[in-house]
């Protein structure tokens, strides 16, 4: 893990720990206190609002009972009743009966509609207020029904000039001669939908009116809990719990009917859900300030690393830093980078000292090859023998000497003078003419060259080395070597036998052990001059490939990079 990774988690984990574990416990004691706060703030609006239903109802009681017989004016409806003969006294009393209807309901401004329904008939007398056409009790939603007397309701007035929500009663009158008498009473203007708009939460609160067997008389919510319905889990008594969506607590009344105040999940948690956003925005900036101080912490720290980075990545390329150093304007870091720029500078000198002293010792290596004799002694010699193989008709003897004497002219040539393909060329046609004489055998040796790289420079004998590992190594008497140079881009040089082939093992000690060559017969000059030759004059624009399979044959694959020459698409071919 890279150290910026591990100072932006060490640094949101020891910001986020403590954080977490607050909000945590924060959060759960916040729900405790919101829950029973909201829990609370209904339960009280469900208290007064079944207090405010009762008293309605009681109300309704109450006055009923000044309108059945056994009240005043009760009474007073039996003796209108009972005036038929003489139309003066019956008009008076009725006038009288309607005065004190309208004293009742003038000094109790919580009833509303009052009135006398006739079963039988299915008429009303001496209503207040003009009434509905189709009036019928049946048709109201029964709330509860007990001591002759049943509620309704809530439902809408059958007050023709009003369509509020009422409660209402009805009463039988219990005449002496009649028994299909009933007295209707509303409650008054707007009680009962202010009783139950009475909410502290903006109107989110809504409310139902259960009778004393669940069934709902009264809905607010009636796409959830449809009038005419029964109550899901009904029970008599105090209740909570959440359905559809919706929370709902009921309070049940001493007259057996219960209110149930509803309130959906998203309304129920709407000041907790504000809370929590609240804290979520202060936990994103809280965030956002450490995620800043972890950045300022890996500007301070990982930029200069970087910096090293980019110091080492420049020594380890071989490339030397030109540009001004950077400062990181904190004192430890520009300290160091001062030492490794100093270690650094160290480093390149040791490194060009290094180089040199290897040049050198390359040179030397090849320079002692190329002198291991005497240059003026050995030629002359060889001169000497020459003109006695002449002078007594030994043509055999004349011809190796002169092709001796050539290769060693070509091998002894001045350290650091460049030679060509052409004189590489020829020098292998004289060790090949001096092999045959010695071994008095023909070697097939085919050599194509095209005259567009004759011109090239190339290193001295990186040729000779290479044919005669195809001679030692498994030349048989119908063998052939061929030898390729071709111009492409780069000098192709390619040398192919049908030999008895060599081990992998074989060519990591021909390339890589200075002493296995020397071993041999022959100039005495291995493969591993050959490739150490290539590294010093080219470094690595030059390759050296040996490919070879046990019994098929070797190939040599030799690239040197192109630098002068003429063109042209002659070939030069040699068969020896």
């Amino acid at each position: 893990m890279t150290l910026k990774r591990r100072i932006f988690l060490i640094f949101f984990f020891s910001s986020l720990a403590p954080f977490l574990s607050i909000f945590l416990i924060s959060y759960y004691t916040i729900d405790s206190i919101f829950g029973n706060k909201v829990e609370s703030g209904i339960k009280s609006n469900l208290r007064q609002v079944e207090l405010s239903l009762r008293n309605s109802i009681s109300n309704l009681n109450h006055i009923s009972q000044q309108l059945a017989y056994r009240g005043t004016l009760g009474k007073q409806l039996d003796e209108v009743l009972r005036q038929s003969e003489d139309p003066f006294q019956r008009m008076k009393s009725r006038e009288e009966l309607e005065n004190e209807l309208n004293l009742i309901t003038f000094t109790n401004p919580n009833i509303g509609l009052t009135m006398y329904y006739f079963k039988k008939e299915g008429t009303v007398q001496f209503a207040n207020f003009p009434i509905k056409e189709n009036f019928s009790p049946e048709k109201l939603p029964l709330l509860a029904q007990y001591y002759g007397i049943a509620y309704y309701g809530p439902h809408v007035s059958m007050n023709q000039f009003d369509d509020q929500v009422v409660l209402s009663a009805l009463r039988k009158v219990e005449l002496p001669d009649r028994d299909d008498v009933y007295v209707y009473i509303e409650s008054g203007f707007r009680l009962t939908q202010d009783i139950l708009n009475n909410d502290q939460y903006g109107g989110a609160l809504s409310h139902l009116i259960l009778d004393g067997h669940g069934r709902i008389a009264y809905s607010e919510v009636p796409e959830v809990f449809a009038n005419g319905a029964q109550f899901p889990d009904f029970s008599k008594g105090e209740g909570a719990g959440l359905y559809k969506g919706y929370h709902w607590f009921k309070q049940t009344s001493a007259q057996d009917w219960s209110v149930v105040s509803v309130i959906s999940q998203a309304d129920y948690n709407l000041e907790k859900d504000r809370w929590i956003l609240q804290i979520l925005l202060v936990s994103l900036l809280f965030l956002g300030v450490t995620l800043l101080l972890a950045w300022l912490l890996w500007k301070m720290v990982y930029r200069p690393l970087n910096l090293f980075h980019k110091e080492i990545k420049w020594m380890s390329q071989n490339k030397v830093m030109t540009h001004h150093r950077q400062q990181t304007r904190i004192i430890e870091f520009d300290h160091l980078l001062s030492q490794f720029s100093r270690m650094r500078e160290q480093i390149w000198d040791l490194f060009n000292e290094v180089k040199e002293k290897e040049k050198n010792r390359v040179d030397l290596e090849v320079e002692k090859l190329l002198y291991q004799i005497n240059p003026h002694f050995l030629m002359n010699t060889l001169d000497t023998v020459h003109w006695l193989a002449v002078m007594n008709g030994q043509q055999e003897i004349d011809r190796l000497v002169q092709s001796l004497n050539k290769l060693l002219y070509y091998n002894l040539g001045k350290l650091g003078q460049a030679s060509t393909i052409e004189e590489e060329i020829d020098a292998l046609k004289q060790y090949l003419i001096l092999q045959q004489i010695r071994y008095d055998f023909q070697f097939d040796v085919r050599i194509e060259v095209d005259e567009n790289v004759l011109t090239m420079p190339v290193p001295r004998f990186i040729l000779q080395p290479l044919v005669e590992n195809s001679l030692y190594h498994g030349l048989s008497d119908d063998g052939y070597i061929q030898v390729n140079v071709i111009l492409d881009k780069d000098i192709q040089i390619s040398i192919h036998d049908n030999g008895s082939g060599m081990s992998e093992e074989t060519i990591r000690e021909l390339l890589n052990n200075r002493t296995v060559e020397q071993k041999k017969v022959g100039m005495g000059i291995g493969m591993n001059y050959v490739k150490r030759m290539l590294e010093a004059r080219y470094e690595d624009k030059a390759k050296l490939e040996i490919k070879s399979e046990i019994g098929k044959g070797t190939s040599v694959l030799l690239t040197l990079p192109s630098i002068g020459g003429k063109t042209g698409n002659d070939k030069s071919t040699y068969s020896g």
